[in-house]
């Protein structure tokens, strides 16, 4: 007998269900830890979540101390990057209280088009690139979206420069200038040429960053290279030999020597733009946004119409043809109405 397929629906009822008595269990257990430890915590203070294990996360205190602490069963989702209220107990363990505010959220669906946070108060999101393999701008410019979503600063990231030769150097001047000229920040590397990564690590000082890149980017290699002890971290931080798939489903923060933050996670490998819509794409263009709203027609598609401004903005050379094409090639992968 054939194998019965659910819906969608079904899935996410099955789903729900499981999470609710998921939910339950870990308040159970939460309150268990607190009347095993006694209720023997310390006084309330300030800590940084590092990583995070279900109903535990890693909280870090102002001495650079790491501890493993319970949730309240009370609070909302506990993030890789937020900073909490938390009480020590006496065996490098605790309980974290609350939750403070965040700056940002870097977001991204799942299967069935929930919005999963997946880090906070990032304030740096590192767009690598390479000559191989070949980079394209319209994937470029869903991490771009994706930035101005949540509200990032962009850094695009030319890695492998020392790649660079006579058949694919004029593609890649082409590609950079177009980034260049809507002043977003470029910087060229290779893990070769120390006096470029010295470049990098001064951008990511003083940052909470994270890489994103298609597989095969050198991404690995990167973090390899700004964390001298990478050999202890290379199941978290790297990508799988030939599989480009990493080893742990954990968000961790690390300390970069040379100053700042960077979060790895492999739940940010790629950004979903289906909880998104038709302004938050046109909102991504940011060279679009002085013609937004001033169109002939509200529900202007920017394909044909008469008066339409971002055509007229084409015209008159100040919106890239090749911009518009990649616009209208996301909104058709995300099936968004005009």
């Amino acid at each position: 007998m054939a194998k019965r397929r659910l819906t969608k629906h079904q899935q996410w009822r099955i789903e729900k269900i499981q999470q609710e008595r998921t939910t339950r269990a870990n308040q159970r257990d939460v309150k268990l830890q607190e009347d095993l430890l006694g209720g023997e915590f310390g006084e309330e203070q300030s800590g940084l979540i590092t990583a995070h294990f279900g109903i535990q996360a890693e909280v870090e205190d102002n001495h650079g101390e790491r501890y493993r602490c319970y949730l309240r069963a009370n609070l909302p989702t506990i993030v890789t990057g937020d900073k909490v209220v938390w009480r020590a107990g006496n065996q490098q363990n605790g309980i974290i209280t609350a939750l403070q505010p965040r700056t940002t959220e870097l977001c991204r669906t799942d299967s069935f088009g929930r919005i999963k946070i997946i880090a906070a108060n990032v304030n740096l999101l590192v767009i690598v690139f390479a000559p191989v393999p070949t980079p394209y701008a319209n994937l470029i410019d869903r991490y771009l979206i994706a930035a101005q979503y949540s509200g990032i600063r962009p850094l695009l990231l030319l890695n492998k420069l020392d790649l660079v030769n006579q058949q694919n150097e004029q593609e890649i001047i082409e590609l950079l200038d177009i980034y260049r000229q809507l002043n977003y920040q470029v910087l060229e590397v290779s893990t070769v040429m120390p006096e470029t990564i010295e470049q990098l690590q001064l951008l990511l000082h003083d940052c909470t960053s994270v890489f994103v890149g298609q597989s095969g980017v050198g991404k690995s290699s990167l973090i390899n290279t700004l964390l001298p002890a990478a050999d202890l971290r290379v199941g978290s931080l790297s990508e799988a030999t030939n599989k480009g798939a990493h080893t742990t489903t954990t968000a961790k923060l690390f300390h970069l020597p040379s100053g700042g933050d960077l979060v790895d996670s492999p739940g940010i490998r790629d950004f979903a733009l289906t909880h998104t819509n038709k302004e938050v794409i046109e909102q991504g263009f940011i060279e679009f946004q002085p013609y937004l709203g001033h169109c002939k027609f509200r529900n202007c598609s920017h394909q044909h119409e008469p008066g339409c401004a971002l055509l007229k903005a084409i015209t008159d050379g100040n919106i890239s043809l090749k911009r518009m094409d990649s616009y209208r090639h996301i909104l058709e992968s995300l099936m968004i109405d005009d």
